[in-house]
């Protein structure tokens, strides 16, 4: 394999494993900031050795195990840190004899509930709107600042920036690295939701720039929300929102033109529809309703895109059912937004005069708070 070859491969793997690795790494040294410094140790030890010596037969692992090492090393040699690294010094070293001789073991068993708690980390509500996004992508989405910057159009010192203020916030408001419980969790959970949204929508309608849409974003917005629905498989939200995601991406190939204009909803070739998302988006819809978050804001939402999504041609599209979502909508998130999408479509229910004729679906799904993309730019 060339050198060339073993980078790509390492990009790769990085872009897999470093959320993994860092969410381990926090949890020992209990410093995000920390903890990606000592990942991105280990990345650079990766690609001054595996050009040489080959990529290892479990990379992640050997990343987590070079990382530790470097943690431990850290803490040596950091004088003001002298109890942390009795506490946290003998638990590594023991990790690491542990580790070194078989790297399969370096990955902890619990990567799970670390990924989780560096996922609320990032998202935790002390940190402006764009400092989560930025974190969020950089932590979890193994983004470089270079490419957060370029995905949002902005400059890559004002990424730079953000990152560093976010993660000294979170060291100075001494967050703690935890899932939050009891009443906390649905304020926190909507914080991080309202992250993934985010992102989404500004792959789905740019806000800025002449690109109509930029897919790298609606995927890593997709890739962020699949990953949640597993590590809370209950919160009928998550779920919601992931349906709403991947009905709306599986329109993405039909809303630009051959020369680059916005085609309409109701104007789009359905035939050009991803029916493999729309079936993943109707699957988290069904997991909604089964845990009986039929009537969140992201069900209904996400609802009101499948009934779309169901209709074969414009004209099958059932408006009644849709201004009624819109109705339920507008009681739980009343917005001039929500009144303006109720009002179209129940126009174009009286124009295409189908609504009366449709099927009635059942099946609720999740979606966004926030400005969903149906109102955005092109429907």
């Amino acid at each position: 394999m060339t050198a060339t070859n073993t980078h790509s491969a390492i990009d790769a793997v990085w872009r897999i494993e470093s959320a993994r690795i860092i969410a381990g790494l926090a949890r020992m040294v209990r410093d995000v900031g920390l903890a990606e410094e000592l990942a991105q140790d280990a990345l650079v030890a990766a690609l001054q050795q595996w050009p040489e010596s080959g990529i290892p037969d479990n990379p992640g692992a050997w990343l987590m195990a070079t990382a530790k090492h470097r943690a431990i090393d850290v803490f040596r040699r950091n004088k003001r840190l002298e109890r942390k690294h009795e506490e946290l010094g003998r638990e590594l070293q023991a990790q690491q004899e542990m580790a070194v001789p078989d790297f399969n073991a370096a990955l902890d068993d619990d990567i799970g509930d670390d990924l989780l708690r560096l996922v609320f980390v990032s998202c935790h509500p002390v940190l402006s709107t764009e400092a989560r996004v930025a974190l969020t992508l950089r932590l979890l989405g193994g983004l470089t600042t270079e490419e957060i910057a370029r995905a949002y159009l902005v400059p890559e010192p004002t990424v730079a920036q953000r990152i560093v203020r976010a993660k000294r916030t979170l060291s100075e408001a001494r967050v703690p690295f935890e899932v939050p419980r009891g009443p906390d969790l649905a304020t926190r959970l909507s914080s991080v939701l309202e992250v993934i949204y985010l992102v989404f929508n500004e792959g789905y309608s740019a806000t800025v720039g002449e690109d109509w849409m930029r897919p790298a974003l609606c995927e890593e917005a997709l890739r962020l929300g699949r990953i949640l629905a597993e590590l809370v498989p209950n919160e009928p939200e998550v779920h919601g929102l992931v349906a709403l995601m991947e009905i709306q991406a599986s329109r993405s190939g039909a809303r630009i033109g051959p020369s680059g204009e916005p085609i309409l909803l109701l104007e789009q070739n359905r035939a050009r529809w991803d029916q493999l998302l729309i079936h993943r988006g109707f699957a988290a819809l069904q997991r909604t309703e089964v845990l009986g978050g039929v009537r969140g804001p992201y069900a209904l939402q996400a609802t009101i895109a499948a009934c779309h999504a169901r209709a074969h041609t414009a004209a099958e599209t059932d408006w009644h059912r849709i201004v009624a979502l819109y109705d339920a909508l507008a009681e739980i998130m009343p917005s001039p937004i929500v009144e303006l999408n109720r009002a179209v479509s129940a126009r174009d229910g009286l124009r295409s005069g189908s609504g009366s004729r449709t099927h009635r679906h059942a099946g609720f799904g999740a979606v966004p708070q926030g400005l969903p993309p149906l109102a955005q730019r092109a429907r």
